[in-house]
């Protein structure tokens, strides 16, 4: 494992970009930047959904694609004019347990959480005689790219789980899904709220594909246990039992500018949740901005915007713990 967390310090330090502006104000517009998924996951999907809210308010927002949350949170640290990322817990969770290197160590004092978002369901996609996550003993299986949350979680799954396929692809899922449907490997995952517009459009019932459950024992101590109900996707004709984590909100703890523009953006999300929820993606229904996430301190600039004396989103010891964090200090 200890290599793993070489290898995956050395992939976060490759994402480096050079440093510059983080703030821009343009006519009184305000400019801001987010940095999300892929262009058919739902973290997309949110950043658009957000993008079209603020400019209302004379806020312009810049929706970044990326690999997932673990590009997001070195490109909060580091890409210019992107204040802001959608990251998974358990990522920041991993993160912060890495206490050998330094820029790690950085990233995780000074990245704080806007506003935790959704749970995001595991995705697990296969050939239909897989018939949960054990049966991918010996299997050929897609993790996603490496830089994305799906890779690191899935990489998770298979530590706890002492499940041992026969390949791990570092490819995504738009890579993948070909792959599974010609039978060229056995099943992919990805991790993401649903409906994942993926599926919706590109899987039809005669791929014969379904969506493999999750229910290893070592697996659901660590990570909270949903499902995805029946009809989620048009070819998914019963509830199937996974795993899911939270996905996070996060800016780094830059102050002046970024701070106050960090701020206003909360507070516009903050009261306007009710228009999110009614004309966003259906996800937005499950979002509650003062979920406890343990462990996890909310951005002072988002609870003092302009005086304003915010709730703070504190942790509770009835709240969640970030998923897997209990069993990375096993692991590490």
């Amino acid at each position: 494992m200890k290599k793993s967390i070489v290898r995956f310090s050395l992939s976060l330090l490759c994402l480096c970009m050079m440093a510059g502006l983080s703030y821009a104000e343009s006519d009184g517009l305000v400019q801001m930047g987010m940095v999300t998924g892929g262009a058919k996951g739902t973290y997309y999907q949110f950043g658009l959904n957000m993008k079209q809210l603020v400019e209302k308010y004379g806020m312009k927002l810049d929706v970044a694609n990326s690999n997932g949350s673990v590009e997001n949170i070195f490109a909060v640290y580091k890409r210019p004019k992107t204040q802001m990322g959608i990251v998974q817990s358990d990522v920041l969770a991993f993160v912060a347990k890495v206490e050998t290197d330094p820029v790690l160590k950085l990233i995780a004092k000074k990245i704080k959480m806007v506003f935790p978002l959704y749970n995001e369901e595991v995705h697990l996609l296969g050939r239909s005689d897989i018939a949960d996550f054990d049966g991918l003993e010996g299997k050929k299986v897609a993790i996603g790219q490496e830089g994305s949350g799906t890779y690191l979680t899935a990489k998770l799954l298979f530590e706890v789980s002492d499940i041992k396929p026969s390949e791990m692809m570092t490819i995504g899922p738009d890579e993948a899904l070909p792959l599974v449907k010609a039978g060229e490997i056995d099943a992919l995952f990805y991790v993401a709220g649903y409906p994942v517009k993926l599926f919706s459009d590109q899987v039809i019932e005669t791929d014969g594909l379904v969506l493999i459950p999750i229910v290893n024992k070592s697996i659901v101590e660590f990570y909270p246990e949903t499902e995805v109900p029946a009809k989620t996707y048009v070819w998914q004709t019963a509830a199937v039992k996974t795993v899911a984590v939270k996905s996070v909100l996060v800016s780094y703890d830059f102050r002046m500018a970024n701070c106050q523009n960090v701020g206003r953006f909360a507070d516009i999300l903050e009261n306007n949740i009710d228009w999110l929820r009614e004309n966003g993606h259906p996800k937005w229904k499950s979002v509650d901005l003062e979920y406890p996430l343990k462990g996890w301190e909310q951005y002072d600039c988002v609870r003092n915007f302009a005086g304003k004396s915010k709730k703070q989103v504190k942790p509770k010891e009835t709240g969640e713990i970030n998923p897997i964090l209990e069993a990375i200090k096993e692991i590490l």
